[in-house]
């Protein structure tokens, strides 16, 4: 957070943790006391209702999921699926989806913190007014382990829908006919309190099938500690007399795909390669191929490289493997860690594995406490994702009071999963493949 140093906000939150978790008579690593989902391989949520989430679009489109809170990872989505107009059925996308850290480094080297699983995440989280959850629903949620054992219970879960924009436009036959429809989203998010930093926790899941994550750091800087002298910070307020600590947030996600209800998911790296115009042409030319990942991986994202994670059972219509497409969000990748080295990491299933750095898990002695150390050449036959995306703070005037909303995450797309657009106009529906106009 940005505090050069323990701020007094940390250092209540860490003995706050460890004092509920005494009174309570349970360890920080206690599993939530929650409704759990019975089966990984349903197509649609399975769980009781007071944990399922359950929205139709005004698109057609259906998403379904279970939630529970995790004891130092916050919100986990389980059993996600998607239906949309035209399927008859859900369509599993995601076994569960959830933080895996937030690492702060400062840029002095005075200190490093491990949000979720050092610095009471899930314990912070915040009370929801009505506004900030507006035309939906705010769920009370049980925090595990909280601060004060006799009140554990936070209206801390928002579930709402958001426009975003179009979703198409083109014209059609005729200059008085075009197709146009707005796009709508199922937002889903809490917001967890770490020191001075509050952090909003988003998933927002579309009509057309794309997931977005987003992780929002707001909040306040520590006024405390306006005291960066060695040159790294930036100066606020009057002249130059207090400097803000310059700081980065590395936001780990982890993804567990379990497409068409198989967690076998088979992963693919596409890059394509450009070469200049050979003769007689009058553009460059560019060449994909693709790599069949097989084994565990840390990779890079650079021009022209992507990965999908594909369906080792499910086709859509025209016959075509269903794939979901990692998308990244701007990331400025932290050069300090080996946790933080690669964008990327797909590593087999492994129930221990649950936290990129600093894992709590009980892993077997030597395992590693960190992503990449579990990158070893295993075969995958259930692969995990891994996401890294860096956002390096340095702070400025107005970022103080209160500090806007600094946003870094990713997406994911679908590929294949739907035979067309799942919101095509229904007098579209025959533009499938090669067409002509109709006379």
């Amino acid at each position: 957070m940005p505090v050069k140093r323990m701020s007094r906000a940390r250092t209540r939150a860490a003995v706050g943790l460890s004092v509920a978790a005494l009174a309570a008579g349970a360890t920080t690593g206690a599993a939530p006391a929650t409704a759990q989902p019975r089966t990984a391989g349903a197509a649609a949520a399975d769980c009781s209702a007071a944990y399922k989430i359950e929205q139709k679009l005004s698109s057609g489109t259906t998403w379904r999921m279970c939630w529970r809170y995790d004891s130092k990872a916050g919100l986990v989505l389980d059993n996600v699926s998607y239906q949309p107009k035209g399927e008859s059925a859900p369509i599993k996308v995601l076994n569960s989806a959830r933080l895996a850290q937030i690492d702060v480094p400062y840029d002095d080297g005075s200190v490093e913190y491990d949000d979720l699983t050092g610095f009471g995440f899930a314990q912070g989280l915040m009370n929801l007014a009505p506004g900030e959850c507006p035309g939906g629903t705010i769920k009370t949620v049980k925090v595990p382990d909280a601060w004060d054992p006799q009140h554990p219970n936070v209206n801390g879960l928002c579930t709402t829908t958001r426009s975003r924009g179009h979703a198409y436009r083109m014209q059609g036959d005729t200059a008085n006919k075009v197709y146009q429809a707005q796009g709508k989203d199922l937002l889903v998010y809490t917001v967890n309190q770490v020191g001075w930093y509050e952090y909003m926790t988003e998933w927002r899941f579309q009509d057309d099938g794309t997931i977005n994550m987003n992780v929002g750091a707001t909040g306040s800087l520590s006024y405390d500690d306006y005291d960066a002298g060695d040159g790294r910070g930036w100066p606020l307020g009057k002249n130059a007399t207090a400097y803000a600590t310059s700081h980065s947030h590395n936001v780990f996600w982890r993804l567990d795909f379990g497409l068409d209800g198989s967690s076998k998911t088979k992963v693919e790296q596409y890059d394509s390669a450009v070469s200049a115009p050979a003769h007689g042409q009058q553009a460059p030319s560019a060449k994909t191929t693709r790599t069949k990942v097989t084994k565990e991986l840390g990779g890079d994202y650079k021009a022209y490289r992507w990965w999908r994670m594909v369906s080792a059972t499910g086709k859509n219509k025209d016959g075509h493997a269903r794939s979901y497409e990692i998308v990244p969000g701007p990331t400025t990748k932290y050069a300090g860690r080996s946790f933080t080295k690669h964008d990327v990491y797909f590593t087999e299933y492994n129930k221990c594995e649950q936290f990129a750095t600093n894992n709590t898990g009980s892993c077997p002695a030597g395992a590693g406490k960190s992503v990449e150390k579990w990158v070893n050449g295993q075969t995958l036959t259930h692969p995990i994702v891994w996401m890294n995306v860096g956002f390096h703070h340095i702070a400025r005037d107005e970022d103080q009071q209160p500090m806007p909303v600094h946003w870094q995450g990713f997406s994911i797309a679908p590929r294949d999963v739907t035979a067309m657009n799942p919101l095509t106009p229904d007098e579209l529906s025959w533009q499938n493949g090669h067409w002509r106009p109709r006379s």
